[in-house]
Protein backbone atom coordinates (compact mmCIF):
# COMPACT_ATOMS: atom_id res chain seq x y z
CA UNK A 1 0.00 0.00 0.00
CA UNK A 2 1.28 3.10 -1.00
CA UNK A 3 0.53 6.79 -0.34
CA UNK A 4 -1.33 7.35 -3.88
CA UNK A 5 -3.58 4.23 -3.10
CA UNK A 6 -4.39 5.21 0.34
CA UNK A 7 -8.45 5.64 1.18
CA UNK A 8 -9.18 8.40 3.52
CA UNK A 9 -10.97 6.10 5.76
CA UNK A 10 -8.63 2.86 6.59
CA UNK A 11 -11.70 -0.19 6.06
CA UNK A 12 -11.38 -2.69 7.68
CA UNK A 13 -12.05 -6.53 7.87
CA UNK A 14 -12.78 -8.40 11.03
CA UNK A 15 -12.67 -12.55 11.54
CA UNK A 16 -14.36 -13.42 14.67
CA UNK A 17 -16.76 -11.52 16.50
CA UNK A 18 -17.03 -13.49 19.96
CA UNK A 19 -16.22 -11.28 23.04
CA UNK A 20 -12.99 -9.36 21.78
CA UNK A 21 -14.33 -9.40 18.16
CA UNK A 22 -17.29 -7.57 18.77
CA UNK A 23 -15.44 -5.48 21.31
CA UNK A 24 -13.35 -4.29 18.57
CA UNK A 25 -16.16 -3.69 16.47
CA UNK A 26 -17.81 -1.76 18.53
CA UNK A 27 -14.63 0.03 19.23
CA UNK A 28 -13.61 1.29 15.69
CA UNK A 29 -16.89 1.83 15.39
CA UNK A 30 -17.35 4.19 18.23
CA UNK A 31 -13.90 5.55 18.77
CA UNK A 32 -11.37 4.87 16.96
CA UNK A 33 -10.68 7.73 14.30
CA UNK A 34 -9.80 7.32 10.45
CA UNK A 35 -11.40 3.84 9.76
CA UNK A 36 -14.68 1.97 10.01
CA UNK A 37 -15.57 -1.82 9.78
CA UNK A 38 -16.57 -2.92 6.25
CA UNK A 39 -17.03 -7.00 6.25
CA UNK A 40 -17.35 -9.00 9.44
CA UNK A 41 -17.35 -12.38 9.44
CA UNK A 42 -18.05 -15.30 12.02
CA UNK A 43 -18.18 -19.32 12.31
CA UNK A 44 -21.87 -18.58 13.83
CA UNK A 45 -23.09 -16.35 11.00
CA UNK A 46 -26.33 -15.22 13.26
CA UNK A 47 -23.40 -13.64 15.87
CA UNK A 48 -21.65 -11.95 12.61
CA UNK A 49 -25.17 -10.40 11.69
CA UNK A 50 -25.60 -9.24 14.93
CA UNK A 51 -22.17 -7.34 15.39
CA UNK A 52 -22.86 -6.20 11.74
CA UNK A 53 -25.70 -4.12 12.83
CA UNK A 54 -24.07 -2.09 15.30
CA UNK A 55 -21.38 -0.96 12.61
CA UNK A 56 -22.84 0.88 10.00
CA UNK A 57 -22.47 0.06 6.17
CA UNK A 58 -20.49 -3.48 7.48
CA UNK A 59 -21.77 -6.34 5.38
CA UNK A 60 -21.53 -10.05 6.67
CA UNK A 61 -19.72 -12.62 4.57
CA UNK A 62 -19.51 -16.61 4.91
CA UNK A 63 -15.74 -17.11 5.71
CA UNK A 64 -12.51 -15.70 6.61
CA UNK A 65 -10.96 -15.75 2.94
CA UNK A 66 -13.67 -13.75 2.12
CA UNK A 67 -12.77 -11.16 4.48
CA UNK A 68 -9.41 -11.28 3.19
CA UNK A 69 -9.72 -10.95 -0.87
CA UNK A 70 -13.19 -8.29 -0.17
CA UNK A 71 -12.13 -5.24 -2.12
CA UNK A 72 -13.71 -3.15 0.24
CA UNK A 73 -11.01 -4.51 3.44
CA UNK A 74 -7.89 -2.46 3.19
CA UNK A 75 -7.02 -4.51 6.55
CA UNK A 76 -7.88 -7.32 8.62
CA UNK A 77 -8.46 -7.75 12.24
CA UNK A 78 -8.12 -11.19 13.26
CA UNK A 79 -10.23 -12.05 16.68
CA UNK A 80 -11.00 -16.00 15.83
CA UNK A 81 -9.85 -18.99 18.15
CA UNK A 82 -5.88 -19.42 18.17
CA UNK A 83 -6.04 -22.43 15.85
CA UNK A 84 -6.98 -20.67 12.62
CA UNK A 85 -4.30 -17.64 13.25
CA UNK A 86 -1.40 -19.06 11.45
CA UNK A 87 -4.14 -19.83 8.64
CA UNK A 88 -5.39 -16.55 8.41
CA UNK A 89 -2.57 -14.06 8.93
CA UNK A 90 -0.18 -15.89 6.28
CA UNK A 91 -3.64 -15.50 3.94
CA UNK A 92 -3.02 -11.91 4.78
CA UNK A 93 0.11 -11.42 4.03
CA UNK A 94 -0.08 -12.97 1.30
CA UNK A 95 -3.05 -10.88 0.10
CA UNK A 96 -0.48 -7.82 1.38
CA UNK A 97 -2.73 -6.64 3.69
CA UNK A 98 -1.67 -5.33 7.15
CA UNK A 99 -3.44 -7.48 9.66
CA UNK A 100 -3.62 -7.42 13.44
CA UNK A 101 -4.10 -10.72 14.93
CA UNK A 102 -5.20 -11.29 18.43
CA UNK A 103 -2.83 -13.33 20.39
CA UNK A 104 -1.49 -15.85 20.21
CA UNK A 105 0.06 -15.80 16.49
CA UNK A 106 0.16 -19.51 16.66
CA UNK A 107 -0.10 -22.52 18.78
CA UNK A 108 2.89 -24.42 18.30
CA UNK A 109 6.26 -22.53 17.94
CA UNK A 110 7.10 -24.46 14.31
CA UNK A 111 3.26 -22.73 13.34
CA UNK A 112 4.65 -19.60 14.89
CA UNK A 113 8.30 -19.29 12.44
CA UNK A 114 5.99 -20.52 9.79
CA UNK A 115 4.00 -17.04 10.01
CA UNK A 116 7.40 -14.61 10.46
CA UNK A 117 8.78 -16.98 7.56
CA UNK A 118 6.12 -16.02 5.30
CA UNK A 119 6.12 -12.10 6.26
CA UNK A 120 9.73 -12.45 6.10
CA UNK A 121 9.80 -13.93 1.99
CA UNK A 122 6.96 -11.35 1.15
CA UNK A 123 9.15 -8.65 1.87
CA UNK A 124 6.80 -6.49 3.48
CA UNK A 125 5.45 -5.33 7.00
CA UNK A 126 2.64 -6.73 7.67
CA UNK A 127 1.73 -8.41 10.67
CA UNK A 128 1.00 -6.49 14.31
CA UNK A 129 0.42 -8.47 17.38
CA UNK A 130 -2.33 -7.65 19.47
CA UNK A 131 -0.29 -7.62 23.19
CA UNK A 132 -2.66 -4.73 23.77
CA UNK A 133 0.01 -4.17 27.54
CA UNK A 134 2.80 -2.83 25.39
CA UNK A 135 -0.23 0.02 24.83
CA UNK A 136 -0.93 0.71 28.19
CA UNK A 137 0.33 4.44 29.35
CA UNK A 138 1.82 2.62 32.64
CA UNK A 139 4.15 0.54 30.39
CA UNK A 140 5.01 2.72 27.99
CA UNK A 141 6.12 4.85 31.21
CA UNK A 142 7.86 2.23 32.66
CA UNK A 143 9.34 1.19 29.49
CA UNK A 144 10.40 4.91 28.81
CA UNK A 145 12.13 4.99 31.72
CA UNK A 146 14.15 2.16 31.22
CA UNK A 147 14.98 2.74 28.06
CA UNK A 148 16.37 6.41 29.47
CA UNK A 149 18.75 4.89 32.00
CA UNK A 150 16.63 6.06 35.17
CA UNK A 151 16.80 2.39 36.85
CA UNK A 152 19.98 1.28 35.43
CA UNK A 153 20.90 -1.64 34.51
CA UNK A 154 17.60 -3.95 35.26
CA UNK A 155 18.23 -6.90 37.75
CA UNK A 156 15.00 -8.12 38.31
CA UNK A 157 11.84 -8.24 36.74
CA UNK A 158 8.69 -9.06 39.36
CA UNK A 159 5.06 -10.09 37.46
CA UNK A 160 1.81 -10.48 39.20
CA UNK A 161 -1.11 -11.63 37.23
CA UNK A 162 -4.27 -12.40 38.96
CA UNK A 163 -7.97 -12.89 37.78
CA UNK A 164 -10.81 -13.56 40.33
CA UNK A 165 -11.78 -16.90 38.50
CA UNK A 166 -11.62 -18.64 35.53
CA UNK A 167 -14.03 -21.50 34.08
CA UNK A 168 -14.05 -24.82 35.17
CA UNK A 169 -12.18 -26.25 32.10
CA UNK A 170 -9.07 -23.80 32.44
CA UNK A 171 -6.12 -26.13 32.87
CA UNK A 172 -2.37 -26.00 33.93
CA UNK A 173 -1.52 -25.64 30.36
CA UNK A 174 -4.16 -22.47 29.28
CA UNK A 175 -2.27 -21.02 33.03
CA UNK A 176 0.35 -21.07 30.53
CA UNK A 177 -1.50 -19.89 26.85
CA UNK A 178 -4.15 -17.62 28.37
CA UNK A 179 -1.96 -15.50 31.46
CA UNK A 180 1.14 -16.44 31.50
CA UNK A 181 1.91 -15.51 27.65
CA UNK A 182 0.87 -11.94 28.65
CA UNK A 183 4.00 -11.42 30.91
CA UNK A 184 6.50 -13.66 28.64
CA UNK A 185 5.78 -10.50 26.25
CA UNK A 186 6.31 -8.16 28.73
CA UNK A 187 10.14 -9.79 28.91
CA UNK A 188 10.28 -8.79 25.59
CA UNK A 189 8.89 -5.60 25.27
CA UNK A 190 10.72 -4.03 28.67
CA UNK A 191 14.36 -6.38 28.31
CA UNK A 192 14.60 -7.11 24.75
CA UNK A 193 16.53 -9.93 26.34
CA UNK A 194 15.67 -13.13 24.80
CA UNK A 195 14.60 -15.92 27.57
CA UNK A 196 16.70 -18.50 27.67
CA UNK A 197 15.19 -21.27 30.08
CA UNK A 198 11.86 -21.26 32.22
CA UNK A 199 11.24 -23.07 35.85
CA UNK A 200 7.81 -24.00 37.10
CA UNK A 201 7.26 -23.59 41.38
CA UNK A 202 3.99 -25.03 42.47
CA UNK A 203 3.28 -23.36 45.92
CA UNK A 204 0.31 -24.57 47.99
CA UNK A 205 -3.02 -24.60 46.01
CA UNK A 206 -6.46 -22.29 47.11
CA UNK A 207 -9.24 -24.59 47.78
CA UNK A 208 -11.23 -22.33 45.00
CA UNK A 209 -9.39 -24.18 42.44
CA UNK A 210 -10.93 -26.60 39.69
CA UNK A 211 -9.77 -30.15 40.22
CA UNK A 212 -6.44 -30.40 38.44
CA UNK A 213 -5.18 -26.86 38.07
CA UNK A 214 -2.19 -25.54 40.51
CA UNK A 215 -3.39 -22.12 41.36
CA UNK A 216 -1.04 -20.16 42.02
CA UNK A 217 1.76 -21.51 40.00
CA UNK A 218 5.05 -19.11 39.91
CA UNK A 219 7.38 -19.01 36.83
CA UNK A 220 10.66 -18.43 36.81
CA UNK A 221 12.39 -17.45 33.58
CA UNK A 222 16.30 -16.19 33.04
CA UNK A 223 17.33 -14.43 30.22
CA UNK A 224 20.70 -14.39 28.02
CA UNK A 225 21.92 -11.72 29.93
CA UNK A 226 21.08 -13.44 33.15
CA UNK A 227 18.12 -11.20 34.07
CA UNK A 228 15.49 -13.10 36.51
CA UNK A 229 11.96 -12.69 35.85
CA UNK A 230 9.34 -14.40 38.31
CA UNK A 231 5.45 -14.66 37.20
CA UNK A 232 3.43 -15.36 40.06
CA UNK A 233 -0.35 -16.33 38.73
CA UNK A 234 -3.49 -16.45 40.62
CA UNK A 235 -6.50 -16.98 38.44
CA UNK A 236 -8.97 -17.73 41.49
CA UNK A 237 -8.85 -15.07 43.97
CA UNK A 238 -12.31 -14.06 44.28
CA UNK A 239 -11.30 -10.72 44.49
CA UNK A 240 -10.98 -9.11 40.87
CA UNK A 241 -8.36 -8.60 38.14
CA UNK A 242 -4.60 -7.33 38.98
CA UNK A 243 -1.75 -7.05 37.01
CA UNK A 244 1.18 -5.26 38.83
CA UNK A 245 4.96 -5.54 37.10
CA UNK A 246 7.99 -4.42 39.35
CA UNK A 247 11.86 -3.64 37.76
CA UNK A 248 14.32 -4.15 40.13
CA UNK A 249 17.30 -2.20 38.75
CA UNK A 250 20.72 -1.21 39.69
CA UNK A 251 19.77 2.27 40.21
CA UNK A 252 16.19 2.12 41.48
CA UNK A 253 12.86 0.34 40.94
CA UNK A 254 10.00 0.82 39.69
CA UNK A 255 6.35 -0.60 39.96
CA UNK A 256 3.11 -0.10 38.13
CA UNK A 257 -0.43 -2.00 38.53
CA UNK A 258 -0.59 -0.22 41.82
CA UNK A 259 -3.97 2.39 40.39
CA UNK A 260 -1.45 5.68 40.74
CA UNK A 261 0.49 5.42 37.77
CA UNK A 262 4.24 4.14 38.04
CA UNK A 263 6.13 4.45 41.57
CA UNK A 264 9.61 4.37 41.81
CA UNK A 265 11.10 3.65 45.08
CA UNK A 266 14.26 4.96 44.64
CA UNK A 267 12.64 8.10 47.29
CA UNK A 268 11.08 7.19 50.34
CA UNK A 269 7.79 8.18 50.59
CA UNK A 270 4.30 7.38 48.79
CA UNK A 271 1.33 5.44 49.09
CA UNK A 272 -1.83 4.35 46.90
CA UNK A 273 -5.03 3.21 47.12
CA UNK A 274 -7.57 2.21 44.67
CA UNK A 275 -10.21 0.02 43.46
CA UNK A 276 -9.85 -3.95 41.81
CA UNK A 277 -11.84 -4.41 38.32
CA UNK A 278 -13.29 -7.81 37.93
CA UNK A 279 -11.81 -8.74 34.61
CA UNK A 280 -9.24 -7.52 31.91
CA UNK A 281 -11.21 -5.00 30.13
CA UNK A 282 -11.73 -2.31 32.52
CA UNK A 283 -8.50 -2.32 33.56
CA UNK A 284 -6.85 -2.36 29.67
CA UNK A 285 -9.88 -0.23 27.81
CA UNK A 286 -7.36 2.71 27.09
CA UNK A 287 -4.43 0.24 26.06
CA UNK A 288 -6.69 -1.13 23.41
CA UNK A 289 -8.11 1.74 22.30
CA UNK A 290 -4.75 3.19 21.76
CA UNK A 291 -3.26 -0.15 20.02
CA UNK A 292 -6.07 0.05 17.34
CA UNK A 293 -5.77 3.44 16.72
CA UNK A 294 -2.33 3.42 16.39
CA UNK A 295 -2.27 0.74 14.13
CA UNK A 296 -4.73 2.18 12.51
CA UNK A 297 -2.90 4.82 11.91
CA UNK A 298 0.29 2.79 10.42
CA UNK A 299 -2.02 1.29 8.11
CA UNK A 300 -2.71 4.65 6.46
CA UNK A 301 0.16 6.18 6.34
CA UNK A 302 1.97 3.17 4.89
CA UNK A 303 4.13 2.08 7.74
CA UNK A 304 1.62 -0.91 8.98
CA UNK A 305 3.03 -1.38 11.95
CA UNK A 306 3.14 1.10 15.07
CA UNK A 307 6.11 1.86 16.79
CA UNK A 308 5.46 -0.23 20.21
CA UNK A 309 3.85 -3.01 18.48
CA UNK A 310 4.25 -6.71 19.09
CA UNK A 311 5.86 -8.32 15.62
CA UNK A 312 5.21 -11.67 14.49
CA UNK A 313 8.92 -12.12 15.37
CA UNK A 314 7.47 -11.06 18.88
CA UNK A 315 4.72 -13.71 18.36
CA UNK A 316 7.04 -16.18 17.54
CA UNK A 317 9.05 -16.00 20.72
CA UNK A 318 5.96 -15.78 22.81
CA UNK A 319 5.22 -19.24 21.32
CA UNK A 320 8.61 -20.59 22.12
CA UNK A 321 9.02 -19.57 25.24
CA UNK A 322 5.09 -21.16 26.32
CA UNK A 323 6.10 -23.84 25.20
CA UNK A 324 8.95 -24.68 27.58
CA UNK A 325 6.48 -23.49 30.17
CA UNK A 326 3.88 -26.00 29.64
CA UNK A 327 6.85 -28.37 29.70
CA UNK A 328 8.41 -26.98 32.54
CA UNK A 329 4.99 -27.92 34.45
CA UNK A 330 5.90 -31.72 34.71
CA UNK A 331 9.54 -31.45 34.67
CA UNK A 332 11.93 -30.88 37.35
CA UNK A 333 14.38 -27.71 37.11
CA UNK A 334 14.49 -25.42 34.26
CA UNK A 335 13.79 -26.61 30.81
CA UNK A 336 15.73 -24.68 27.84
CA UNK A 337 13.89 -22.39 25.62
CA UNK A 338 14.73 -23.51 21.82
CA UNK A 339 14.54 -20.76 18.98
CA UNK A 340 15.55 -20.67 15.63
CA UNK A 341 17.45 -17.97 13.61
CA UNK A 342 15.87 -14.95 12.87
CA UNK A 343 15.26 -14.55 8.84
CA UNK A 344 16.71 -12.04 7.14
Amino acid sequence: MNETTLPREVRIGVIGVGRMGADHVERITRRIKGARVSVVSDYVRATAETVSAGAPGSRVVDTPEEVITAEDVDAVLIASPGQFHREQTTAAIAAGKPVLCEKPLAMTPQDAYEVVRAEAESGGRYVSLGFMRRFDAEYAELKDALDAGELGTPLLLNCKHRNADVPPHFDNAMMVSDSAVHEVDAISYFLEDPVVSVQTVVPRSTEHAHEGLNDPLLFIFRTASGTVVTDELFVNTKAGYEVRTEIVGSRGSATIGLNVGRVTTQQPGGSWGGSVPLDFRPRFLAAYDAEVQAWVDAVADGTNIAARSATAWDGYLAAAVCAAAVQSLSTDGAVEVELDERPR
